[in-house]
């Protein structure tokens, strides 16, 4: 990677989804800051790229305010290239039942709405002058949940990701005016710790026939955060084997 090194922050970055993505950006040679309320795998910690992880709650709005403090201390008005908002939430009920409009308490749906969207506004808002420097871009991890029915997301999931979809599609349009882009990509089915057998059930609705990788999608969001995808703002890509289209 030629000129300077580049910074990305990530949420939700110590399995699954997230941590593929962060092995991918720092394969690129990115510096990489991320969250998550676990700790990182013991080996990740050799990573020279990884330099930093910063343990929060992002359903708690404060701690969701010391994490922007902490990370833009460390940044020390360096500029950011990416923020990728992968953390969520999809609770079941204590009958393990999907969490719907007719079961579950409603605190249960906050939760799942200050995660899953209102984390993303607020650290939009907490990095938006670090990416303005940066002429950075965001990319928000939505799912294929927030545009149809699914058999085993509940329905705080489901509406909350819609909303996000939502969200990034206003964000892109006021961040254009910073010179920074807001994109999302929409994983279906990924073969993380997420999905159990039941999921194999879902297999004949995907054109292509298998379950995704989460290293498929974080190729995604890498490529949304690449200068060859310096046009591209308000865009939503379906990582989804063909399933959306169902």
């Amino acid at each position: 990677m030629s000129g300077e090194r580049k910074t990305v922050i990530l949420t939700g970055a110590s399995r699954g989804i997230g941590h593929a993505t962060v092995r991918r950006f720092s394969e690129e040679g990115w510096r990489v800051m991320t969250c998550s309320r676990e700790t990182i795998p013991a080996e990740c910690k050799r990573d020279p790229n990884w330099t930093d992880h910063i343990s929060a709650d992002l359903i708690q709005p404060e701690e969701v305010a010391i994490f922007v403090e902490k990370a833009n201390a460390l940044l020390g008005g360096a500029p950011l290239h990416a923020l990728v908002n992968n953390a969520a939430v999809s609770p079941k009920t204590v009958f393990k039942e999907r969490l719907g409009c007719l079961n579950g308490d409603l605190d249960t749906w906050r939760e799942v709405f200050e995660l899953n969207l209102f984390a993303p506004l607020a650290l939009g808002r907490g990095f938006a002058a670090a990416l303005r420097r940066g002429q950075g871009c965001v990319v928000n991890i939505t799912s294929i949940a927030g545009h149809r029915n699914h058999p085993f997301a509940g329905s705080a999931y489901s509406t909350s990701k819609a909303a996000l979809s939502a969200l990034t599609r206003e964000m892109a349009v006021e961040f254009a005016e910073f010179g920074v882009r807001v994109n999302a990509v929409a994983p279906g089915e990924i073969e993380t710790a997420m999905i159990g057998e039941e999921y194999e059930a879902l297999i004949p609705r995907i054109p292509m026939d298998r379950m995704g990788k989460p290293e498929e999608v974080a190729a995604a969001v890498y490529q949304l955060c690449a200068s060859d995808f310096s046009y591209v703002t308000g865009t939503e890509i379906f990582v989804t084997g063909g399933q959306h289209l169902y």
